[in-house]
């Protein structure tokens, strides 16, 4: 059974899974690595490796400016599948590469979904492919054994929800607002997501549910995500990094923020 599925069978009720987002080579290229197993550690149960890219659409400043520290440390697709390969090498905790569709062109489709496979990732996310223009990547990532996951949004229509729904595995992506990524205010988020959440279980039967975008607490993520099956964090967990590198004791914070994250205060 693939490691995204079997994580979601294995849910209970009243759980959420917490997905975190961490750009590969941010803030340097040697703690990718052991960042995530801390994360892996502190309560995460699934890890959306950012595939830095020049013109990230998707993202606001938080992620933008990770994305250009990556790409002046000298990360490379090859870099980010040698990570994943080490990461798999101490744990079974599923990999989602996230990122756009440019570099994964000029690396070659195929090879591209046959290398990031065989490195020991589970699925991909790519923001700028959709449905009506992902047919080559849609076919090779099955042939590969990889989730595609899309997206879908408060702007979504029922039926693109469900058009959605059909054609991701492993879980669909909620996106709580209209926008870039970037940690907001939890009442703005709460406030959009409601009424769009409850059109996404109406029309999302299919797949498992994590909404991101603007989750900065684990209050926030209880409550944004009180109806889905989990959350993703991404900018939040970078601003914390950011804000502590490079003290000597700026990971055992960064994790300390991921366990609070996902259990509160404890």
């Amino acid at each position: 059974m693939k490691r995204i599925q079997s994580l979601f069978e294995k849910r209970t009720d009243d759980s959420k899974i917490m997905s975190l987002f961490i750009t590969a080579g941010y803030p340097d290229l040697q703690s990718t690595v052991d960042l995530v197993l801390g994360f892996e550690e502190n309560g995460a149960d699934i890890i959306e490796l950012g595939m830095p890219f020049s013109d990230p659409l998707a993202d606001g400043p938080t992620i933008q400016y990770a994305n250009n520290v990556a790409i002046g440390n000298g990360i490379t697709m090859s870099k980010i599948f040698e990570m994943v390969r080490q990461i798999r090498s101490k744990s079974e905790i599923p990999i989602v590469l996230m990122g756009y569709i440019n570099p994964i062109l000029r690396y070659g489709i195929g090879k591209f979904c046959l290398d990031a496979a065989s490195s020991g990732a589970d699925g991909l996310i790519i923001p700028d492919s959709p449905i009506e223009e992902s047919s080559s990547l849609a076919e090779h990532a099955a042939g590969s054994g990889l989730d595609l996951i899309y997206l879908v949004a408060p702007n979504s229509t029922d039926e693109r929800m469900n058009q959605v729904d059909r054609h991701s595995s492993g879980f669909v992506y909620c996106v709580s607002v209209t926008g870039v990524t970037g940690a907001r205010s939890g009442e703005e988020v709460a406030r959009s997501v409601e009424k769009f959440i409850g059109r996404v279980n109406n029309q999302v039967t299919k797949n498992p549910k994590l909404v991101g975008f603007g989750i900065r607490s684990h209050a926030d993520a209880q409550k944004i995500a009180s109806s889905v099956d989990g959350f993703i964090v991404g900018s939040a967990l970078i601003d914390t990094i950011r804000s502590f590198y490079p003290k000597e004791s700026w990971k055992q914070e960064v994790f300390s923020f991921v366990k609070e994250l996902k259990y509160g205060n404890i």
